[in-house]
């Protein structure tokens, strides 16, 4: 086998800040070669210049060697690369099929690819992958996971010989993330090349052959992965040996915060998403909702958030300390003492072109700490600003001036999260998806932040796609199938099969699937 890519020297500059520095990296045709680093170590940069969304301020890309300088992702299209972004790259209004064939539907030799025959080959794939999904389906009517599902089938529909995956695995079961490394493994014995992007280190070691680390820009090594161990890639990430499992100890819960009963929610399109859904969550708690998504996750959401679209159908009880809160706006949901971190921040928690300090006060301006006379108390800004960006390890330069697009996702999400978690007044703390997307070092934070909150006494709910994620923190753990609770673990049952973590995986998985 040869090189599928060579870089020699590249670097990627934005004005005075150097994404890339002076990278030089070999990929080998027919290997599955794993990209790590912390959020903002400037993996997605340089897997977008070898995809020819951005260009390399200096130094050499190969090509199965050809040097290339690609105008646009087009270009790495025709020469054989396809990606799967971190932040989908759909057309919300078009349909899986329409997305799937977008800029390829003049490729059939006698015209138009056929329509028909574009839904069969998505079918075929969604079954050989395990990654269901309805090619007549509007995209903007999917879950987040089932987008995630959309861009990889793109992936296959192009058959690329090189294949880039930012955070693949982010929104997919364990049986459906092992159906995708056995399909990679595949690719890879059939002398397809794949770069893959992912924050969880396990992953790296069950499926990469090589490990590339990097570090503020730079590439700090290339090791087998068979010869490294995941504290020992952990500290070349971050420089700094790290925590890999938070500290959780035992729960003392007090009065129930919110109780749910009998809840139903049907779709304006008449679809029963919730089915008499019933649990509570009390004080000094954290509930977590494992399950795949698309089994009435976001439909629990929308409920207790107040964002339920027009028409849909709400009926059950909801309440907060004995107050209900269906049909409440987010506002007024809000002052009752209920903070929400939504899966997709871009679209429900931020404003990308607004600076940090701004983001972190979103929701909050109305607070009178942050009031002076009638306008607003810079120095308490400033000041409080500067103390989450310390408390949550927010990677940034000038919170008053950078915009938020210019942070990494981790980072991001870090902004989200310290906002919302220290609201005065809250007794309910909604998790969706808190961690997906961010490194093992903002995750060791976030984690310690969120079993803080919970010993503070705050009633927490988490819902993750990650089963891990819900074994280390859950007090107590809901199974969610088809809109309801198939079982759940009592307090008693997840702190005795914490410890056997990857069985505990195992039977949560044999009731949500």
């Amino acid at each position: 086998m040869g090189i599928a890519v060579r870089l020699s020297g590249v670097s990627k500059t934005f004005g005075s800040f150097a994404a890339n520095s002076n990278i030089s990296l070999s990929i080998e045709e027919g290997t599955i070669h794993a990209l790590v680093g912390e959020n903002g170590a400037g993996k997605s940069t340089l897997t977008k210049i070898i995809y020819g969304m951005h260009q390399p301020t200096s130094g050499e890309v190969v090509i199965q060697g050809k040097a290339v300088r690609f105008a646009s992702p087009r270009d790495a299209i025709e020469a054989g690369i396809g990606m799967v972004h971190q932040h989908f790259m759909l057309v919300p209004e078009l349909s899986v099929a329409e997305n799937i064939i977008l800029g390829h539907e003049h490729t059939w030799l006698f015209g138009s690819l056929p329509l028909k025959y574009a839904k069969a080959l998505i079918l075929k794939n969604s079954e050989a992958y395990g990654l269901a999904v309805n090619p007549d389906a509007l995209v903007a009517s999917l879950s987040i996971g089932e987008q995630q599902r959309v861009e990889i089938l793109k992936l296959l529909f192009r058959k690329a010989s090189i294949m880039i995956f930012d955070e693949p695995t982010a929104v997919l079961t364990p049986s459906e993330t092992e159906r995708l490394f056995a399909t990679l493994r595949s690719l890879r014995d059939k002398g397809k090349t794949v770069i893959l992007i992912t924050h969880k280190l396990d992953e790296v070691l069950a499926v990469a052959d090589t490990v590339s680390v990097m570090r503020k820009g730079e590439i700090v090594g290339t090791v087998p992965a068979s010869s490294v161990t995941k504290p020992e890639l952990a500290r070349m990430m971050v420089g700094r040996s790290v925590l890999l499992r938070v500290i959780n100890p035992p729960a003392s819960p007090g009065e129930t915060i919110l109780n749910i009963n009998r809840l139903r929610f049907c779709t304006p399109q008449s679809e029963e998403r919730l089915r008499g859904l019933t649990l509570h969550i009390r004080a000094g708690e954290i509930y977590g909702i494992a399950g795949v998504e698309g089994n009435g996750q976001n439909e629990l959401l929308q409920t207790l958030w107040g964002l339920a679209p027009e028409g849909s159908v709400i009926s059950g009880e909801a309440t907060l300390k004995g107050q209900s809160i269906i049909g409440k706006k987010p506002a007024k949901i809000a002052l009752m003492g209920v903070s929400h971190t939504p899966e997709n921040r871009l679209r429900h928690a931020v404003i990308l072109e607004y600076t940090i300090a701004e983001n972190l006060l979103f929701g909050r301006h109305r607070e009178a700490a942050f009031h002076k006379g009638i306008g607003f108390n810079s120095r308490t800004i400033q000041r409080f600003t500067a103390e989450m960006i310390s408390d949550f390890d927010i990677r940034c330069t000038s919170p008053e001036r950078q915009p938020l697009r210019a942070l990494s996702g981790g980072n991001q999400q870090k902004v989200v999260l310290a906002r919302e978690l220290n609201r005065p007044g809250i007794s309910l703390l909604i998790l969706a998806q808190p961690a997906r997307g961010v490194d093992i070092g903002a995750i060791e934070t976030i984690h310690k932040k969120i079993i803080d909150a919970r010993n503070n006494g705050m009633a927490i709910l988490l819902v993750s796609s990650e089963l891990e994620e819900i074994i280390a923190l859950s007090t107590r753990i809901g199974c969610l199938y088809k809109g309801s609770i198939r079982h759940e673990f009592s307090q008693e049952e997840v702190a005795l099969k914490r410890e056997a973590e990857h069985e505990f995986e195992k039977e949560i998985g044999l009731h949500i699937t």
